[in-house]
């Protein structure tokens, strides 16, 4: 883990130098896959990593795709073999940027931004757009935004006998309290 936060850090490193990071180690990402009828398919990471240039507004993010918690223990299971291979692709990476960003004028009441920038899941990389709503308060940054995502797009195969039980498209939520380092 500490090698993977070493690289975030390298990511960013060129912008970091001077400037204002925020960061958190207990970032919040979910993922709900849900459909009418059939068992909620709903995952949740607690410690997501995110690493914000304050000055730029470049952004990383890496979560261990084995955090991703189910309810059901059999689901995550598959989930892990199967579908994300996390054997094979341990690791989900996010970098981009949040456009316009400009910290000082930040408040309490949230600002809608958008976030954009690559998605990697399951060794593929795929450009992804985000609304977020951010705020200020305390010297923390508060991040709340979401995106859908496609299993296909990232060549996640779903047995066709449970295809009906998955939507197409995944609501992925992420939500950060980031403090200045």
């Amino acid at each position: 883990m500490k090698k993977v936060i070493v690289l975030m850090i390298a990511l960013l490193s060129g912008n970091l130098v001077l400037a204002q990071k925020y960061s958190s180690k207990t970032g919040k990402v979910t993922f709900e896959a849900s459909v009418p009828l059939f068992e909620d398919v709903y995952a949740q990471d607690d410690n997501n990593v995110a690493v914000v240039n304050a000055d730029t507004g470049d952004m990383a993010s890496i979560s261990v795709v084995k955090n991703f918690h189910f309810k059901v223990k059999l689901m995550e299971e598959h989930f892990n073999e199967s579908y994300a291979e996390t054997a094979k692709y341990p690791k989900t990476t996010f970098t981009g940027k949040i456009s316009n960003f400009d910290k000082s004028k930040l408040t309490a009441t949230p600002q809608k931004y958008t976030v954009q920038g690559t998605l990697n899941f399951h060794g593929v990389n795929k450009p992804v757009s985000s609304t977020a709503n951010i705020s200020s308060k305390d010297g923390k940054i508060y991040m709340q935004g979401t995106f859908v995502a496609r299993p296909a797009d990232f060549n996640v195969t779903i047995p066709k006998m449970v295809t009906k039980k998955i939507a197409e498209n995944i609501n992925v939520e992420y939500n950060y309290i980031l403090v200045k380092q």
